[in-house]
Order: structure tokens, then C-alpha cells, then sequence
């Protein structure tokens, strides 16, 4: 066996993962303290949202490997019913295939190409592969000087391990013996698979049980379908630096989607530290085929893209869109709203594996408990924006909410439905603000469309940041419990509460010019009639047991109801 402190910086040994304790320190753990502490971390966290997501991917994948699947529901129970993570089975697993998670290996160094270079033998500097530099733009970070000159070989190799997963599209390094390489370039071929995706995961008490939330057991195979060849990247034999010769045959099943090898690196360094890299294309991997064999992100049904590919089915990763609250894409992600197996019928979405899965996970413990004891587990999502072309990185979404077991079930619940109506009655109540909005801007005079269209945006902004404290906090208290149609339209008055306040600010902001109006499209246009307009459609979009009156506008400059009046119906 090779001596782990030969220089060659084995991961199994060597700390490198960043990990969170329940206590809420950060600390740096090798592979096998990962995985033997795992029932007293929080989680795994990384130097960016989307490097912690690439490395719960990596130990899903050894975990899967090591336990063999699990193969069956049964076998899933029992791991859950030991009390902590398996190492009589990870240790062997881990033991077997060490001299793969060498970062520094001759001949198979950790998720990279051995002998990979250009015609140049040159390399490129630490921004192409660490992911907070903005490329051609140093100035936007804080990383400068020799924080770009050298990183620690830890540090190297969490973001190998996002390269593989989230690396941006564009020209790449030229790596000699692949034939897609022109002018001693590597032309874009897109991002890395886990950028294209919506990615999600359930989010335990411990990392463990983080984990087994996340690991569908073989058997269910309408959740995650596999292949008797798939495989880990380790495990099959070194990459060049062409396309493998196999890779027309794949994705084999989840775990080659785990660690899909969408890039050919080398890093230029020893266990003392990194100071450059070679980063050239690897596998592409298309995405409108796989929604079977990828369980951590959502699925959309895209008709496009059908007739592109001349397919009666096309379903594309459901991808976030950080300018979008997390809740409004429930419908996407509930299995009720959006089970797998409607998949073949042609529904609008498709729900993750993992969180269909957690839907019907057979041990509570794995969930977290939260306020008043409540088991509770997180949906995350965390998810890459690229820039122009997919070029560069843009923004990162990273988000979670908090709900009970019981908004999972895909049958004998109420709660989908009720939670899913409910961000369809807020979204309406915002559609009226947006036109209330207009109908003031057109009021006073306003006929430029831009100026339109920024106080429409501007106005719902407002309305979703406002009310995503309050339906966060309505979400995670619906349980078992719950009375529907009272959490109905307890959700209502605050919604309807929420959008009238902001609506009374859109009509004082317009002004005595708007209060007057004008005549627009044919017909006198004023503050109080496009007031009364948005009333009636809020009371519609968010209906409670008892009308209550519509709030009158507020005047600018003292004319019409006093302010006093106007807070005492916002009020009540």
C-alpha cells in the first residue's frame, strides 16, 4: 500500500472536505472522517454554495457503491436502523480503490487526466478553475496576488471536484490527442452536467441522515433507473484526453451521473500547494434523455425542444432562477403535483427522485426536529447561472424550506394541493398589484413602456420579498394537523394583508397627477378607479369566509380619506 504522506495527497486521509458541526463550526475532514462522523455533522459546506452540492454528490456516490445500492427497501432499513453510517462496509470499499483518490497519482490522479497537456505545455492560472473569479474581470473579487498565485492542495481539490460538476462552457485549453481541439483549442461543448440542472437534495438532522434521505434504494426502480455497468468515475479505467470510447453508451445509472467526468484536468502542483492547471473539455452529456437516472433536480416537460428533437416526450432539468422566490416552483417539486410516474402521460413536470423517495422514507428519525419538536425535513436547491454563451458564472441560487413529512405524500394528503393553491392565489393577488401599478404609472401620464414595465417588476419585488417570510413560515406549520380550509384562508388574509399595503403605497407614489388621471385607450384612467379595480381582483385571487371592503387609496397632498382611515382598513 502506498504511504498516504508520500506527497501524493491521498483524499482518504488528507483533510479537505469542509464539513459543519451541530454546534456550527466549520472544519476541514478527510474522506474517512467524513464518513465516520457523519451523525454528528450538520452537513457539508463548501467555499461556495454549488463546491458543497459536488461533494455530497462524491459521498452519495462512494456510499452507494460501498452498501451496493442499497438494493432493496429492506436494505435501506437496516442501514437506517444501525444507528450511524456503515464503515464495516465503507472502509473495505474505500480501502479497495485508494490508490484512485490520490490527487497527485502518476498514473490515475483524483478526477483528473494523467500526462494531460497542450502543444505548449503551458497552464492556465487558478481563475479557470476556481469558480469566484470572474474570468477577465479580477477586479470583482477579493482574491488578488498570490491568493490567485497558489491554493493549498485541499483547496485544489474541492474545486476539481466542482470543475467536473459546474465548470462554464467557452474556449478551453487545447489538451494534445483530442480530436475536437482546432487551432490548438478546445471549443465550447456547454457547461458541466450538474450546471445544467436544477439541483436539489433533503436535508436531514445529521449529514448521515442527509445521506440516506438521499439514497434511493436500487428496487425503486420507477424512481431511479440503473444499469448493470454503471459504475463511479474511479472506477473505470484512466480518461485520456479524448472523448472514453464508451461514453455513446451513457450515462450506465445514477452513480456515472454522480460523478460524471465533464472535463480533463491536471493540476500543477504537489501536496505544498497548486499554482496552475490544464482544463479541457470531457464527456458532453446532453440533457433532454436522462430524467430516469438523475434523481437530484426536477424535470419540465419541454415542447420545444419535442420538436427539435422530433420526440413525442422531451423532459429538461427544471433549472432555478435566482431572481424567483424558491416556493413559487412548488408545483414542480411536490411528488402529489408532479409524481415520476405521470412522466409517461405527458404532465408539465416531473418531481425529484429524492424527494419522492423522502415522501415515503420508512425511517422518521432521518428527519431534522425543528421548533415545538416537529420533525421537519429541507428541500435545498442549489443550482449555477452562467453569463452570456455559458461563459462564465453569473449568479448562484441557494435556498431551502422547511416542511413536514406530510407535504411529501403522493396520496392520502390534502396538503399539496392546499400549499400548491396557495402559491397560485398569491401569484394572482401579485398579477393585480403589477397592473394596479401600470394603470397608475399610465395615470399620471406615463406612456413609455419601460417606465411600465419597471414599476410593474419593482411592485411585485416588493410583494414576494414581503410575503416570503410569512408563507416560509405558513409552509413549515402544515402537518398532519392542519386543518385545510382554516390554513386556507389564514394564508389569504396575510397574502391579501400584504399586497393591499403595497398597494396603497403604488397609488400614493402616483402622485396628484395620477389621482386626477386622464384619458387612456378611450376611457378616463384615474388612481381611485384603477384602485378599485385592484380590490375587487385581489378579493377574488385571495377569497376569505367574510368580504372585507376594499381599502380606498391613499390621497397625496390631503385629498380624499385621511390616513388614519387607511391604516385602520389595512388593519383589520
Amino acid at each position: 500500500m502506498t504511504d498516504p504522506t508520500d506527497g501524493r495527497f491521498c483524499l482518504l486521509d488528507e483533510p479537505w472536505i469542509l464539513a459543519r458541526t451541530l454546534d456550527g463550526r466549520t472544519e476541514t475532514l478527510s474522506l474517512r472522517e467524513v464518513f465516520r462522523r457523519s451523525d454528528e455533522l450538520a452537513g457539508v459546506v463548501g467555499d461556495l454554495p454549488t463546491q458543497a452540492f459536488a461533494s455530497l454528490r462524491l459521498l452519495l456516490a462512494i456510499l452507494r457503491r460501498a452498501t451496493g445500492g442499497p438494493a432493496t427497501t429492506a436494505d435501506w432499513q437496516a442501514l437506517a436502523a444501525a444507528g450511524g453510517p456503515p464503515m464495516v462496509l465503507i472502509e473495505p470499499y474505500l480501502t479497495a480503490w485508494r490508490d484512485r483518490f490520490y490527487l497527485f497519482h502518476p498514473q490515475t490522479p483524483f478526477y483528473q487526466t494523467p500526462g494531460l497537456h497542450t502543444a505548449k505545455n503551458d497552464y492556465s492560472g487558478l481563475e479557470k478553475l476556481i469558480a469566484d473569479v470572474p474570468a477577465g474581470n479580477p477586479f470583482q473579487t477579493t482574491r488578488l496576488g498570490a491568493a490567485l498565485e497558489r491554493i493549498s492542495a485541499a483547496e485544489a481539490a474541492r474545486w476539481v471536484v466542482h470543475a467536473q460538476a459546474f465548470d462554464c462552457s467557452g474556449i478551453k485549453s487545447g489538451a494534445v490527442g483530442d480530436p475536437r481541439v482546432k487551432g490548438g483549442k478546445g471549443y465550447p461543448q456547454g457547461t458541466g452536467w450538474v450546471g445544467v440542472l436544477g439541483g436539489v437534495y433533503v436535508e436531514g438532522a445529521t449529514l448521515w441522515r442527509t445521506l440516506l434521505l438521499n439514497l434511493v434504494p436500487l428496487s425503486k426502480s420507477d424512481l431511479v433507473e440503473t444499469t448493470a455497468q454503471d459504475r463511479p468515475a474511479w472506477e473505470a479505467a484512466p480518461t485520456g484526453p479524448a472523448v472514453a470510447a464508451d461514453a455513446v453508451h451513457r450515462p450506465y445509472g445514477p452513480l456515472d451521473l454522480l460523478t460524471w467526468q465533464s472535463r480533463r484536468i491536471r493540476l500543477r502542483g504537489d501536496a505544498d500547494g497548486v499554482t496552475g492547471v490544464v482544463l479541457a473539455y470531457g464527456e458532453k452529456l446532453a440533457p433532454p434523455y436522462w430524467w430516469a437516472r438523475e434523481p437530484m433536480t426536477g424535470w419540465r416537460r419541454s415542447e420545444p425542444q419535442e420538436k427539435k428533437l422530433k420526440l413525442p416526450l422531451v423532459y429538461m432539468p427544471a433549472e432555478h432562477r435566482p431572481e424567483r422566490v424558491y416556493w413559487r416552483g412548488l408545483e414542480a417539486m411536490l411528488p402529489a403535483a408532479a409524481p415520476r410516474a405521470s412522466a409517461a402521460a405527458g404532465n408539465k413536470y416531473v418531481a425529484p427522485a429524492v424527494f419522492e423517495w423522502a415522501a415515503d422514507c420508512p425511517d422518521p428519525r432521518a428527519f431534522a426536529r425543528r421548533a415545538g419538536g416537529r420533525a421537519l425535513v429541507n428541500l435545498r436547491a442549489v443550482g449555477m447561472r452562467y453569463g452570456s454563451q455559458s461563459s462564465t458564472f453569473a449568479d448562484i441560487f441557494d435556498d431551502g424550506l422547511d416542511v413536514s413529512p406530510e407535504l411529501l405524500r403522493t396520496s392520502g394528503s390534502l396538503l399539496p394541493d392546499l400549499a400548491t393553491a396557495a402559491v397560485r392565489a398569491a401569484e394572482a393577488g401579485v398579477v393585480a398589484l403589477r397592473n394596479l401599478a401600470s394603470n397608475v404609472v399610465k395615470a399620471a401620464g406615463g406612456t413609455d413602456a419601460k417606465l411600465v414595465e419597471g414599476a410593474q417588476g419593482a411592485a411585485s419585488t416588493r410583494a414576494y420579498a414581503t410575503l416570503d417570510s410569512p408563507f416560509r413560515a405558513w409552509l413549515a406549520g402544515l402537518d398532519a394537523r392542519t386543518e385545510v380550509e382554516t390554513a386556507r384562508f389564514e394564508w389569504h388574509r396575510t397574502a391579501r394583508a400584504v399586497i393591499r399595503r403595497i398597494g396603497a403605497d403604488v397609488v400614493a407614489d402616483g402622485g396628484p397627477a395620477a389621482w386626477v388621471g386622464r384619458e387612456v385607450g378611450g376611457r378616463r384612467l384615474s388612481a381611485p378607479e384603477a384602485d378599485r379595480w385592484f380590490q375587487a381582483a385581489v378579493a377574488t385571487a385571495l377569497p376569505v369566509p367574510k368580504a372585507e371592503p376594499a381599502a380606498p387609496p391613499r390621497a397625496p397632498d390631503g385629498q380624499g380619506p385621511a390616513d388614519e382611515a387607511q391604516d385602520q382598513e389595512m388593519s383589520a
